[in-house]
């Protein structure tokens, strides 16, 4: 009887990139998913600011002295008119923190955004091109970290006068200097790799080595340091408001509206508090969120 052999053949084993090992270890985070769903929901307070507007009756800059005031002139506790209570002039405190929640996110992410992009672009320089242009990127480097940020920074605003732009700009020049440092250092280690000599071999030119085949090997580091900035920006463009130094009133942001409560603390506790929560909620949920980026892309890195 002749035998019969059969073939079984052996599943077939799926490469993954690093990048979606990484995605999947970042989904299977709970805690880094529920500060995602946080942000979510912070950024659909932002975009949907006019609807709460809207449904509560009450522009942001609108000041109801006669329904929003009490008697002696104090701001009115949460109700059903004032869902979260008024401030000093009687406007609606749920709005403004909704609408200020628009300011917050909008300097996070474009300063960021500047401050990622020059960073990357003058760290891959300095560590590939070596040399003088490393030299002199590299003291550039160090006389930007050792600047005081937040005394030039009220120092640059108080002359050319509080704006978004200004406020943007401020801090996206003086936070590139350190996703400079991070991407030079990934380059350094990486431009005498086996890949770079290849494409030198085959005539790839600097520009195109630098971002085609340098750059996305020092995504990692770059993406777990943007998500914590982000929080950084945020509560340094709040700090800058609460000095008198972010956007000029009446525009609604946090730091402005908690400087504006101090002298209403004892007798008007809402008014600093619910602004205060958006601005800690917001930024404890970008920090939780970074952390479980930077455990997913380092997964030996353990959460303290």
């Amino acid at each position: 009887m002749t035998a019969i052999m059969e073939v079984v053949e052996a599943p077939q084993i799926q490469g993954r990139s690093p990048f979606t090992l990484a995605m999947r270890r970042l989904r299977r985070d709970k805690v880094a998913m529920v500060s995602l769903a946080v942000i979510a929901l912070i950024v659909l307070m932002a975009v949907f600011a006019p609807v709460f507007a809207h449904l509560t009756g009450h522009p942001p800059n609108e000041q109801y002295r006669d329904t929003g005031l009490t008697p002696d002139g104090l701001p009115r506790g949460p109700d059903g008119t004032f869902w979260l209570g008024t401030d000093d002039l009687g406007r609606d405190v749920l709005v403004r923190i909704a609408y200020g929640a628009r300011v917050s996110l909008l300097v996070g992410v474009a300063a960021t955004a500047i401050t990622v992009a020059v960073g990357i672009v003058l760290g891959l320089a300095a560590g590939f091109l070596g040399g003088i242009v490393d030299t002199v990127l590299a003291r550039l480097i160090d006389v930007v970290l050792s600047v005081p940020f937040l005394l030039v920074a009220i120092a640059l605003v108080s002359v050319t006068g509080p704006s978004l732009t200004i406020t943007v700009l401020v801090i996206g020049f003086f936070s590139w200097a350190s996703v400079a440092r991070i991407v030079r250092g990934q380059v350094l280690s990486l431009r005498e790799r086996e890949f770079v000599e290849a494409a030198r071999s085959l005539g790839a030119g600097d520009t195109r080595i630098m971002f085609v085949d340098i750059l996305p090997n020092v995504l990692a580091p770059v993406i777990v340091y943007t998500t914590l900035l982000v929080p950084v920006v945020i509560v340094t463009q709040a700090t800058l408001s609460f000095l008198g130094l972010g956007l000029p009133p009446p525009t609604a942001d946090w730091g402005g509206m908690i400087n504006e409560a101090q002298a209403y603390y004892t007798t008007a506790w809402w008014f600093i508090l619910f602004p205060g929560l958006a601005l800690l909620i917001t930024t404890l949920a970008f920090n939780l969120f970074g952390d479980g980026v930077r455990d997913a892309f380092d997964p030996r890195a353990d959460r303290s």
